[in-house]
């Protein structure tokens, strides 16, 4: 009998603490990231993210930085074309910064908070907390849920985060559109929270003159991209604060899409596109030094003259291209007008500037997915953006901003093949 007592007792105790060691509910999680969230002092993050919008794939490497209470530094790296594009968020704005062309546009925004971005810890974890319906399931060492997706882009319908079960930290995230297909992938290698930055870590100055000298030291070496054998590298060291990275991994490979005036189309049917003060969520101020930024073909050794334009490969329903116009800017530069029309009447302006005048600039800064574009003007709008230091400038008075988003997105999967 005694020994029965015993064998109870050593079951129960055992039952006990496998219980108290089992993983945690959907709740109980729910709960502890409504507290990481809370209490989030800083972190970096750095991964792979994979566009599957075209008909290729595209990867871009992602490297996130965040410090409270609203400081924020996002570049994007397409190391196969050597574009960089780094989104900065201090006191002073909203940045894009577009090293290759020495040239920033300043948003006065709410950015990210207007605008959900896949690779912020802030947006993941607010979609699993305000969806009542997530899924909740674990994999191996992760908590994974399926929750509603809210983004820019409408065609996102869910996605499917990934959770470190000891730390939170997000490992993977995949956004799918409404039938089930996998539009967007996130991958990531590093996450570290609590992570000390200095005081140039955020500056604008600092970010866009690290990353020219980091360029100019690849070029002088031969070795784009070298730079990625130092301090990123050293995944989760604590003794390098995240500015050692910057200056040692800030990829001179990436999007240039910041750098364009919405008020300087050629076409006469879309010059007054962008008329100061018509859009009032945000304001862009083009912050190019002297409007003398390098030719980026002369740059790369090809000829200034050497523009290729590119179509769209998207149309809308009922849309047809009706003429195409060669144009020669003031500056000498080289550039062309698509017109298009049917359902909706819209023009494609595309150059290779060769100086750019600093001017203010209300507009909406839009995530094109590739890069990030402007959107400026009320009744008429044009979408700015740059990329592979070409300038493309989208002018309608009737398409809906969807559409325009898919537009150039569809140009820049064509330059990308």
């Amino acid at each position: 009998m005694r020994r029965m007592k015993w064998a109870a007792a050593v079951v129960l105790c055992v039952t006990l603490i496998l219980a108290g060691c089992g993983a945690k509910s959907a709740e109980s999680v729910v709960k502890d990231l409504d507290g990481v969230l809370g209490g989030l002092k800083s972190y970096q993050g750095k991964g792979t993210m994979t566009l599957h919008t075209g008909q290729q794939p595209l990867q871009y490497q992602v490297e996130v930085w965040y410090k409270k209470p609203s400081y924020y530094r996002v570049a994007l790296t397409n190391a196969a074309k050597d574009i960089t594009q780094i989104v900065l968020r201090n006191d002073e704005g909203v940045f894009v910064l577009t090293p290759k062309l020495k040239k920033s546009f300043r948003f006065q925004s709410d950015w990210p908070q207007n605008q959900g971005q896949v690779y912020l810890y802030q947006t993941l974890v607010q979609s699993i907390l305000l969806d009542n319906s997530r899924q909740f399931a674990i994999d191996k060492e992760s908590y994974v849920f399926d929750v509603m997706a809210n983004y820019q882009n409408g065609s996102l319908a869910r996605q499917k985060i990934w959770l470190d079960q000891k730390t939170y930290a997000p490992q993977r995230v995949e956004v799918s559109d409404a039938n089930a297909n996998v539009m967007v992938e996130v991958t990531f290698d590093q996450f570290r929270f609590d992570v000390a930055f200095d005081d140039k870590a955020f500056d604008m100055e600092a970010n866009l003159g690290a990353a020219q000298q980091q360029e100019e030291q690849d070029k002088s070496a031969d070795a784009p991209g070298q730079e990625e054998q130092g301090a990123h590298d050293s995944h989760g060291d604590q003794d390098k604060t995240a500015t050692d990275d910057a200056n040692t991994g800030d990829n001179p490979d990436k999007s240039a899409t910041d750098d364009a005036e919405p008020g300087d189309n050629p076409d006469e049917s879309a010059t007054d596109e962008a008329e100061p003060g018509d859009s009032p969520d945000d304001s862009a101020t083009d912050e190019t030094d002297a409007g003398t930024v390098p030719d980026e073909a002369a740059a790369g050794g090809e000829a200034a003259d050497d523009f290729v334009p590119m179509e769209p490969s998207y149309y809308p329903e009922g849309v047809a291209l009706k003429d195409i116009t060669d144009i020669t800017q003031a500056d000498g530069s080289k550039g062309v007008l698509m017109r298009f029309t049917g359902t909706y009447n819209y023009t494609l302006f595309q150059t290779k500037p060769k100086d750019v005048d600093a001017a203010l600039v209300p507009g909406v800064m839009l995530d094109l997915g590739h890069t990030w574009g402007l959107l400026a003007g009320d009744v008429q709008q044009t979408l700015t953006w740059t990329y592979q230091g070409y300038e493309y400038r989208l002018t309608s008075a009737e398409l809906p901003e969807d559409e325009m988003v898919k537009i150039a997105q569809s140009v820049l999967e064509e330059m990308e093949k």
